[in-house]
């Protein structure tokens, strides 16, 4: 009689089992994650999926699985929210290179998921992320409505930082957006009205110092009313910038004809760019360009 060397099969769960069940869109998904800390329900729908419910669903499965944790902010107002999300036990493996805490951009590594987790719920920019990556969110679903439209890059704060240190940038978010034959660069700043003017304007700082060797590309000032557009704008009448700077309220539609151009007033007063139409240089690859701006990633 022949005797089997295999063993029998182990009765214990497989661990790598939860990896055959991760499609290419939920990488898609955590890589964004990786990178921007953490998304809500309906703008992860928005990206992904064709329905919130389908999404939903999605999402659910990825938690049960360890795969993302999610959680509710603190709702004053008592009416519903939607679960944001951030990387599971799970995601932090496939995504372990990532952005550690929001507040503190080169503190100690997290040991577990879930600490990680813990340092975004409690951050006190919690909020503001997700009204910056809504901005980007918005025009990744103006892709799939707009035909060859293209966010080529999106880099997060920390990201945009660290590449452009040398600069003294710390824009809110950072990307390259191509629509109609016409590629362009911008960064955002995202603004609440939470800071006055003159803070405001002091952020520009910082930009003129990268236009001496870097790239120029637009400033986008994201504002909620059309009040503090129109200050915004009276003071920048009278300053020379070295970057564009545009300015549109917030709006579901950032791609749209919605910026105004600092450099246009009081000559054109009224005129709306789309966001493709605005001024834009990569400026030069060389060795005074120590970071290759557009290849870079």
């Amino acid at each position: 009689m022949t005797v089997s060397r295999v063993p029998p099969a182990s009765t214990r769960p497989d661990p790598f089992a939860v990896f055959r069940r991760i499609v290419p869109r939920d990488r898609a998904l955590l890589a964004l994650l990786a990178e921007h800390y953490l998304l809500s329900t309906p703008q992860i729908a928005a990206a992904f999926f064709d329905g919130l419910r389908t999404a939903q669903r999605r999402l659910t499965v990825l938690h049960r699985l360890d795969v993302l944790h999610r959680f509710a902010l603190a709702n004053p107002g008592h009416t519903a929210v939607p679960y944001l999300y951030a990387l599971g036990p799970v995601g932090l493996q496939m995504f372990p290179t990532v952005y550690n805490d929001p507040d503190l951009a080169h503190t100690k590594a997290p040991r577990t998921s879930l600490e990680r987790a813990r340092r975004i719920a409690a951050s006190n920019k919690a909020a503001h992320l997700i009204g910056a990556n809504q901005f980007f969110i918005d025009l990744i679903t103006a892709t799939r409505h707009q035909p060859g439209a293209e966010l080529l890059r999106w880099w997060s704060e920390q990201h945009a930082t660290n590449v452009y240190s040398h600069a003294g940038i710390r824009p809110d978010g950072h990307g390259i957006w191509q629509a109609e034959g016409r590629t362009v660069g911008f960064f955002v700043e995202h603004d609440n009205s939470t800071e006055n003017l003159a803070r405001v304007i002091a952020k520009l700082r910082g930009y003129a110092r990268l236009a001496t060797f870097g790239p120029r590309y637009p400033v986008l000032l994201w504002v909620p009313s059309p009040d503090r557009e129109t200050n915004l704008l009276r003071v920048l009448a009278g300053i020379d910038t070295a970057m564009p700077i545009a300015t549109a309220v917030h709006n579901p539609d950032p791609a749209g004809r919605v910026w105004t151009l600092a450099a246009d007033l009081p000559s054109s007063p009224g005129r709306r760019y789309r966001l493709h139409e605005l001024p834009s240089d990569h400026g030069p690859h060389s060795a005074t360009n120590p970071g290759r701006y557009l290849d870079d990633d």
